[in-house]
């Protein structure tokens, strides 16, 4: 009897957990980005650490952590590696305990080189999802932006 409530438990869990399917598309999704890019040497994520900080003027660690929703420990991971690469620069802010992530000429170029390649990602990923799921995902992202919580 047990087991098959365990058992029970577990089918529903497994039919309608969100997360799961959430997880699963991050990963497949995730992984076609990465395929494209990888003759650039970027993963997906460190893209999304470029445009970020190309997009706000000298963001903190925290600010590309919130727009991101990035732990702390992946995105110092991200960015160490990214500033190893001369991609980013790490700058002290007005004072000691404040840093500044900057992106370099170098971090630069190759965004730009990027956009092609990120362009034939996103249409795959578009091809894979089809429209309606594209566009779900796109406004449930832009919902959870506009709510402040990035």
């Amino acid at each position: 009897m047990e087991r098959e409530m365990t058992q029970t438990t577990a089918r529903r869990i497994a039919k309608d957990c969100l997360a799961v399917r959430v997880r699963l598309l991050n990963r497949v999704v995730t992984g076609v980005y990465d395929d494209v890019l990888r003759p650039l040497g970027i993963k997906v994520s460190q893209l999304n650490v470029l445009v970020v900080v190309a997009n706000y003027d000298s963001p903190t660690p925290t600010k590309i952590g919130k727009v991101l929703h990035m732990e702390k420990s992946t995105l110092s991971r991200n960015v160490d590696r990214m500033v190893a690469r001369g991609w980013l620069r790490i700058a002290t802010g007005k004072d000691v305990r404040t840093h500044r992530v900057t992106i370099t000429p170098k971090g630069r170029a190759l965004l730009e080189k990027s956009l092609p390649l990120w362009q034939q990602a996103q249409e795959e990923s578009e091809a894979l999802l089809g429209e309606r799921v594209t566009r779900a995902v796109c406004q449930a992202a832009d919902r959870i932006w506009a709510d402040g919580k990035s």
